[in-house]
């Protein structure tokens, strides 16, 4: 099969942590950790690490901190060549603690004038951008930023359909944003902007309640608060979203229940769209779905991207659907041990957790 080449779109961010699970309040003043994420970047970084061709395309400032950044990227093999930058804006700053037991952890953003919120469609060459591209990816955060990025992203998945490109979109509601036409709710505006953005895409992916916030369709008896999920709920999410978007070809969710902040079940479900089935990971031996324990969890920033990554991998791979869910929730379990917001686990890695290979012993 010919190599494919993915591109992702969207806002990255500096990213500022405490050490470990400390609180802000113990290390300031003092030092924070500082490394960069940003959704549509994670996606492009785990599937370069998994061994695909990765473009990642955004607008930030021509500052060193965001040269820096591109360069980090580039190394880790992912074509940086069509970042635009520019004299407009600055980068986006995300301050994350990370919770411990019944303390979730918490993100404070510092991302108003950001590059990418300030500029129109017309500020950028869709045409270049998208040339060699096979696979776009696009989420719901960057539209959340501003009327501008969100025109601007509905501007490129239109132009990506044009060229005969399959768009993927992460639903990726965030509570905290959605703030840019006053007099309007967070809910009621991302459920228009991404109604729009949604039609173009072919993969649409979501957690366990993007599609109730964002579109108003929920899992009946499903309390993500508490972290108690009907599993069975999301084949008929599914089912809605596809009356809705029935230009879709694959639809998935990820299924995280948090027993608290160190140890969640994680797992997932892809709808194959035109067989109309779902399909659930991991499985026992018989045949019934049980969720990976992924208890003293080091990072979880970035799993739902790394589910992302591990969905498009098996599709770039002809995966069935069985293998495609499988190898993402596999990959995206990987992701909660790893520092940071980047998937730096392997093709090999995630294969061999789907083979059942979860002990963890060294490998001499």
């Amino acid at each position: 099969m010919a190599q494919l080449t993915v591109a992702g779109f969207g806002e990255v961010m500096l990213r500022l942590c405490p050490a470990g699970k400390k609180r802000f309040a113990q290390v300031l003043p003092g030092q924070l950790e500082a490394t960069f994420g940003g959704g549509e970047a994670n996606v492009c970084a785990s599937l370069a690490m998994l061994g695909v061709k990765s473009r990642y395309l955004t607008a930030l400032p021509d500052n060193p901190i965001a040269q820096a950044f591109a360069r980090q990227l580039a190394g880790i093999g992912v074509d940086t060549s069509k970042i635009l930058f520019s004299k407009k804006g600055r980068m986006g700053v995300y301050y994350a603690e990370h919770g411990s037991n019944m303390r979730g952890s918490n993100v404070l953003y510092d991302r108003d004038y950001s590059t990418i919120s300030l500029l129109a469609p017309e500020d950028y060459d869709f045409n270049a951008m998208l040339d060699g591209v096979d696979v776009l990816h696009l989420t719901g955060i960057t539209p959340a930023l501003s009327e501008n990025a969100f025109k601007s992203t509905l501007a490129l998945a239109q132009a990506a359909v044009a060229k005969n490109i399959t768009v993927s979109l992460d639903l990726n509601y965030r509570k905290k944003l959605w703030n840019w036409r006053p007099g309007t709710t967070k809910n009621a505006l991302a459920n228009e902007c991404m109604e729009q953005i949604a039609k173009y895409a072919a993969i649409i992916v979501g957690n366990e309640e993007d599609a109730a916030d964002v579109f108003g369709i929920h899992a009946e008896n499903t309390s993500v608060e508490s972290g108690k999920l009907n599993i069975n709920g999301y084949r008929e999410v599914a089912a809605k979203l596809l009356a809705k978007f029935p230009q879709a070809k694959c639809i998935g969710i990820t299924l995280r229940e948090s027993v608290s902040a160190d140890h969640n079940n994680w797992g997932g479900m892809v709808f194959d769209c035109t067989a109309k089935q779902a399909f659930f990971a991991p499985l026992d031996a018989n045949g019934n779905y049980t969720p990976y324990e992924i208890r003293d969890i080091v990072d979880r920033f970035g799993g739902g991207d790394s589910f992302c990554a591990g969905l498009i991998y098996s599709l770039c791979h002809d995966y069935s659907p069985e293998d495609s869910i499988r190898f993402a929730v596999a990959a995206s379990a990987l992701k909660h041990t790893i520092p940071g917001d980047y998937n730096y686990s392997t093709a090999d890695e995630v294969l061999a957790l789907m083979k059942g290979n979860a002990s963890g012993r060294v490998k001499r």
